[in-house]
Parts: structure tokens; C-alpha cells; sequence
């Protein structure tokens, strides 16, 4: 017997697991009779009915079930090692972005993309690891925190992030207001790495004895400030939202500028990618105009 064409046995497949004809035909992009036409062939072929018929559908035999497990993990294989190579779309955008950036400043400013642009299907994929463009086809930018040197890419820079004590308003008041007493008196929530440290010698004051709790990332500082827990040494990029809501006040007219920044990062290939183009521009021209707000926060 000679090997099945491979669309018979693609149409099998995706009748087995979808478990109705008609839903089977229309993610093959193919009619209910092509499809029951090639199930037909790929029956006669084998000798004996991979597929019963019943009044909600189909469902495989025991024979077909055996197909099913042999051949089905192979297909999928074969398409994920396609989908990469698959021609790209204009209008399909994928970006990655670390969980916070993206919550905090991209997601909330979307919908303005999305009204201009409605013809781009953006994919905003949040994730802490470093997107391999030369391995990760899909992904056409991303916005990443850093210097600004990532090798072999290019990259634009956005946004600074400064750092300022940041409260909630229940705490200012618990304290007697904003300046009524010495930052180095209100309850500081610490940090591993020394930003503290950097703040009081920009401000010229010794720094506290001891801090009431030390959080390893800046959306635990935000939280517990927001929580009243107590003062956090805010990003204020991240925590934009929070202040322009008063949900959170700026203790300090003073800005300690992190060594790092937000950019935007992509390989040469997005240069061809009109949707990327289009959300390029977008972009910065809302870093712009967040630049804007900020100095006048």
C-alpha cells in the first residue's frame, strides 16, 4: 500500500480531535464534501472505517484512536517547525514586554492604538525572559529595561525611569502630611540593591538604622506602599498610573535617575513590517507625550 497523501491524513486528524465535520472543513479551509471525500479515500486506503458517525458529530474508532496517537503528534510537529517560516502578515503584530511594563504603561495606553490602527491584530506576549529573535520568528519587537545594548538588534530608547519615595495618601495623613517629619523617620521599605543608598546621598542626609521590610522587585514596593505598608522608593514610569489616580503621592521634588531605561527593541527583518512601522510610531509618540506628563507631575 502506498503512503496517504498528507492532506488525508490532516483531514483525519482534525476531524478526530474537533469531533464534528463541518468545524473540521472550515479549519482546513476546504468544504464538508472535499473533506468527507479525502476521509472516503483514506478509509479505503487502510481497509477498514476510522471514523463513526453519530448525531452530534463524529468520533474515531478503535482503529482510528490508534491512528490518532501515532500520527497526530507528528503533524503538530511538522506544523511548529513550518509556522516560523510562514509568510508574515502586515497586519499581524507580536511584541513582547516584561509583566509591569506592559500592565502598567502599554496595556492602559492600547486601546488608542487599536482605534487608530484597527486593521493590526496586535499579540502582547508578557514575559521576565529575553525574546531570541533569530530563534523566535514570531515575535517582530519588544520592550525591554537596560542600557540599550543588546547585540544584533536595534535598539530605541523610550522612556528614563526615575526613583522618589512614594506613599499612600492614608500614610501621609497618619504622618502629619507631606515634610512634617524627616523621610528618615516615616517607615521605609528597603531594597537589595542599595537604591536607598543612592537616594540619601543625592539628598545629602545619612540614610535610616534599619527599614521595616526589604522587597526584592518594584511591583512589591508599589503594592506595599498602596497598601499603606509604607514608603517605597517608586518607579515612577511604572507607578504613573497610581500617581495620576492620587492613589499614591510623591513624597520628594527630587528625581534619582536609575541607570537604566525603557526601550524598544527589534531586528532588522521588523524594518519590513508595516504593522510594526505603524505601532514604531505609535509608540514613541506616546513616550513622548508620557515624557510630557512627567514634568509636569
Amino acid at each position: 500500500m502506498s503512503r496517504p497523501p498528507l492532506q488525508f491524513l490532516q483531514a483525519f486528524v482534525s476531524a478526530a480531535r474537533l469531533g464534528n465535520l463541518s468545524r473540521a472543513a472550515a479549519s482546513m479551509n476546504v468544504t464538508v464534501s472535499a473533506l468527507s471525500h479525502q476521509m472516503r479515500q483514506l478509509e479505503e486506503r487502510l481497509g477498514y472505517p476510522l471514523l463513526t458517525r453519530h448525531a452530534r458529530g463524529v468520533a474515531p474508532t478503535i482503529e482510528g484512536r490508534r491512528l490518532l496517537e501515532q500520527i497526530g503528534p507528528h503533524l503538530d510537529a511538522i506544523n511548529d517547525a513550518f509556522r516560523p517560516f510562514q509568510a508574515r502578515r502586515d497586519c499581524v503584530l507580536t511584541v513582547s514586554a516584561v509583566p509591569t511594563m506592559a500592565s502598567a504603561w502599554l496595556v492602559p495606553r492600547l486601546g488608542r492604538f487599536v482605534a487608530e490602527y484597527p486593521q493590526i491584530e496586535i499579540n502582547l506576549q508578557s514575559s521576565q525572559l529575553l525574546v531570541d529573535f533569530e530563534r523566535q520568528l514570531q515575535f517582530d519587537a519588544a520592550l525591554r529595561v537596560g542600557d540599550g545594548n543588546w547585540s544584533g538588534l536595534v535598539s530605541e530608547p523610550l522612556i528614563d525611569e526615575w526613583l522618589v519615595p512614594m506613599a499612600s495618601p492614608a500614610l501621609v495623613e497618619r504622618m502629619g502630611g507631606i515634610g512634617a517629619l524627616p523621610l528618615t523617620e516615616w517607615p521605609l521599605l528597603g531594597d537589595p540593591d542599595g537604591e536607598w543608598d543612592r537616594w540619601f546621598a543625592l539628598t545629602g542626609t545619612k540614610p535610616p538604622r534599619r527599614y521595616i521590610a526589604i522587597l526584592d522587585d518594584s511591583e512589591s514596593h508599589h503594592r506595599a506602599a498602596l497598601d499603606g505598608v509604607g514608603v517605597a522608593l517608586g518607579r515612577v514610569t511604572r507607578a504613573h498610573l497610581l500617581l495620576q489616580s492620587g492613589q499614591l503621592l510623591l513624597l520628594s521634588d527630587q528625581r534619582l535617575k536609575t541607570p537604566w531605561s525603557h526601550w524598544l527593541v527589534y531586528p532588522e527583518r521588523s524594518k519590513a513590517h508595516k504593522g510594526f512601522l505603524a505601532f514604531r510610531q505609535w509608540l514613541h509618540a506616546e513616550a513622548d507625550t508620557h515624557r510630557r506628563d512627567m514634568q509636569g507631575q
